[in-house]
């Protein structure tokens, strides 16, 4: 058994020679290997396996080396094909990527991200701004990276759908998560707000030792992985793999992520998570929770281990309907009344018992907010009418609309509880940034393992759009708009240079509002393909 080497139409090919005994005589069998990527380490490439290396002795297919970068294709079209739409290769995509680059090189994440050990960093650093600037699946990386700026900041990027598979695996490893996170708590430490546009932060002084906020999230995925599980959610059933992400009260930054089977109550992910960050040395001393994670063993737990904590309890939960019960009737008065963000509020504080044995003296907030009070109240009009709700039932569904209850282990003023619950806002901006602009969905992944590294990606991807979100306000720009709008901006290849296209009004205003400015040349070396074309 041996490989044959073999050239048509100027690339070289591959096949392996298997010669057996059949019936005393020889029959002749042939591997079709494909394309030769590195003769000397049997590296191949066929539409079948993408690239792979194969061993002539063993017939053993393996994967390529972390370090292999692929030559470069030889090109004989005139114009790089995508469906029915043709593109000329002397025409980059330019503007968002580089926006993302000089915004990625000033935010201070690089550190973190180069601890992360992969040895391509020209693939990590593509795909990072891939996440963030495209809302496209994986599979399309390749074309994006053909056919934009960033195969020119990232030379030896490999995009290919098996490769980006292949290095999401060594990104999820728990060793590189380990290695992220130890520099990363550096840089959120550092993150500063200030007026100088030169700064990309959020607080005064870093201190990570200051509040949480913990929530989950579910994404949904249909591949049968061993953390898919069924969720039910409000009557509705769904695959999902849930995600769980620790914020920083005062940032909004993520701080920590972890995930589990979608079946997965919340409520019992609580002493894990706690356990985690601690383990990651953040040093919680106060924590805010969703109606989800409160119950009596998780208060004994977060007593324990000294965390202060503030949360929503479910409107079915004893120390809910007792408050309704004792206080209902009181709570609409002046002392109770406040103002906060527009919308007219009452707020009774009340003494109560929680943990598993109700032996822990806490505080309660029985809160009334009138905007969702008139939300809920034309819902109940129309229920009434539909399931003919008279006298007592609806009296009691009345009294309850715009109600929620809060408990805090520490005594709040009654203004500064409803502030700080709101807080929790922040890890649902986070979520919904990751899904909607940081590619947590589709949550496309065949595999536990490249799950793993995707939701790195995405933990990345959202940490700078959070970021970029905040440095936004005040703009008419969103994360879409803004890439929607830059990515209109163009270079163009000649013998020595990219000449970029003219900024538009709209365009000088986001450059000049993150104090970049954009070049109109761009001293390039164009590969012989490129030199052939122009």
């Amino acid at each position: 058994m041996y490989i044959t080497y073999y050239d048509k139409a100027g690339v070289t090919y591959a096949r392996c020679d298997i010669s057996k005994w059949v019936n005393g005589a020889i029959k002749k069998e042939y591997i079709n290997l494909g394309r030769v990527l590195d003769k000397e380490r049997h590296i191949f490439r066929n539409r079948e396996r993408g690239e792979f290396t194969f061993d002539p002795n063993t017939h053993i297919y393996g994967k390529v080396p972390e370090d292999f970068i692929s030559p470069d294709k030889t090109r004989r079209s005139s114009t790089y094909k995508i469906g029915r739409k043709h593109y000329s290769r002397l025409v980059l995509q330019f503007g968002d990527i580089f926006f993302y680059d000089e915004f990625f090189k000033i935010l201070g994440i690089k550190d973190a991200v180069d601890a992360i050990a992969f040895s391509n960093k020209d693939t990590l650093y593509a795909l990072i701004c891939y996440y963030v600037t495209s809302s496209e699946a994986n599979c399309y990386a390749e074309d994006w990276y053909e056919l934009s700026y960033a195969r020119v900041l990232w030379p030896n990027a490999n995009m290919s759908s098996q490769r980006i598979s292949e290095a999401l695996e060594i990104i999820g490893l728990e060793e590189n998560k380990r290695a992220f996170f130890a520099r990363y708590y550096d840089f959120v430490r550092t993150c500063q707000m200030t007026d100088k546009k030169s700064d990309y932060g959020m607080i005064e002084n870093g201190d990570i030792g200051d509040g949480i906020l913990i929530d989950s999230s579910g994404l949904p995925n249909e591949a049968k992985l061993p953390v898919t599980g069924v969720n039910n959610h409000n009557g509705v059933l769904s695959m999902e793999v849930r995600l769980i992400y620790v914020v920083q009260q005062s940032t909004g930054l993520p701080l920590y992520y972890r995930y589990v089977p979608g079946n997965i109550i919340d409520a019992s992910t609580l002493k894990r998570t706690t356990a985690e960050i601690k383990a990651m040395h953040i040093n919680t001393k106060f924590a805010l929770l969703d109606a989800g994670y409160y119950n009596g063993k998780n208060a004994d737990i977060l007593i324990e281990a000294n965390i202060s904590f503030v949360t929503r309890v479910h409107g079915n939960h004893k120390i809910f309907t007792e408050a309704v019960k004792n206080y209902r009737e009181k709570l609409e008065s002046a002392d109770n009344i406040l103002v906060h963000r527009g919308r007219i509020m009452y707020v009774q504080e009340v003494e109560v018992q929680i943990g598993s044995n109700s032996n822990h003296r806490a505080y309660g907030y029985l809160c009334l907010d009138t905007t969702m009070q008139n939300e809920s109240r034309k819902h109940l009009s129309l229920k009434a009418i539909d399931e003919d709700l008279l006298g007592s039932e609806l009296f009691d569904e009345l009294q309850k609309s715009g109600l929620f209850m809060l408990v805090a282990t520490r005594k709040v003023r009654k203004d500064h509880i409803i502030q700080l619950y709101f807080t929790r806002n922040q890890v649902e901006e986070i979520f919904k940034i990751g899904k909607k602009d940081g590619k947590m969905l589709p949550l496309g992944v065949e595999s536990e393992s490249t799950l793993r590294g995707h939701l790195m990606m995405t933990f990345i991807s959202s940490t700078i759009l959070k970021i970029l979100s905040d440095r936004l306000i005040g703009t008419q720009y969103t994360i879409s708009g803004l890439f929607a709008l830059l990515r209109h901006q163009t270079a163009t290849i000649y013998e020595k240079e990219l000449i970029t296209s003219e900024e538009v009004k709209k365009m000088n205003s986001v450059y000049k509002h993150f104090a970049i400015k954009c070049p109109a040349t761009i001293p390039y070396s164009p590969t012989p393909d490129e030199l052939q074309r122009i």
